[in-house]
């Protein structure tokens, strides 16, 4: 059972053009809620009650506002038993090594993995799904989705073998492949269904791209060692840590 989840933030926003504010605080909707606040209450209508949040120095504004939430988040986490944790990665080394900081919170239990910029409007949150399917499985499950074939090298991309609808075994990773080397234009996005394995994994896993610690490259050892699974997921995502996602993320949440 799926109980945990870790929540990585500790980006430096430069997509986002942030500043004073964190990219995860960014509101939206005519709630004015904060990017974050939509991928906790995903994770906690998943059956999620422990939450770890990645940050760093200069991000306390995120876990203050957990700490003094408003008042219908506030009795969403009172009515779940909702338990919150901090830890900082104050070196920009990647997801992979963001990842790895949550070892110790997460110890040998399964957890999801869901970016804090994405969010993703579902009828089933998208959590539940992935926990869904890795109850089935019993094994890692990512969430993907097609993507323009010009969009590939912005990804990691999956090497799919289709099992049912929407549903398939992974046989291979490639992170950011150039479009002539793309094995399928399914991408890997801000959700997954980890089990602890992966903390092994990046430990011994060396820095790639831009000299950091990259999940992909970690999932492509996981995916050797046991079977590993992809849903496409139903619902929408908007990459919201990016000013074009937070665009499209207002039209829709403004429109509720």
């Amino acid at each position: 059972m799926i109980t945990k989840a870790v929540i990585p933030a500790a980006g430096r926003g430069t997509r986002a053009g942030a500043r004073h504010i964190p990219k995860e605080m960014y509101p939206v909707g005519d709630n004015q809620y904060p990017i974050i606040q939509y991928v906790v209450e995903e994770l906690i209508h998943s059956g999620i009650d422990d939450i770890l949040i990645i940050t760093r120095t200069g991000k306390r504004v995120i876990e203050d506002h957990f700490s003094q939430p408003p008042e219908d988040l506030a009795r969403l986490i009172e009515e779940n038993n909702i338990t919150f944790f901090y830890t900082n990665q104050d070196e920009p080394k990647g997801l992979g090594h963001a990842v790895l900081l949550a070892r110790k919170y997460m110890g040998n239990s399964p957890f999801i993995l869901a970016l804090g910029d994405d969010i993703v409007k579902s009828e089933t949150p998208c959590a539940r799904q992935l926990i869904d399917l890795y109850n089935f499985y019993r094994g890692p499950v990512i969430a993907v989705e097609e993507v323009p074939e010009e969009r590939v090298s912005r990804y990691g991309i999956i090497s799919p073998e289709k099992i049912r609808e929407g549903v398939y075994f992974i046989n291979d990773l490639i992170e950011k492949p150039a479009q002539e080397d793309a094995p399928s234009s399914l991408a890997v996005v801000g959700r997954y269904a980890l089990t602890s394995e992966i903390f092994d994994i990046l430990a011994d896993t060396k820095p790639g791209i831009n000299n950091e610690i990259q999940l992909t490259d970690a999932l492509q050892v996981l995916c050797k060692r046991r079977a590993m699974y992809a849903i496409e997921y139903e619902g929408q995502r908007f990459d919201a840590g990016d000013r074009d996602g937070r665009i499209e993320a207002e039209k829709v949440f403004n429109s509720l």
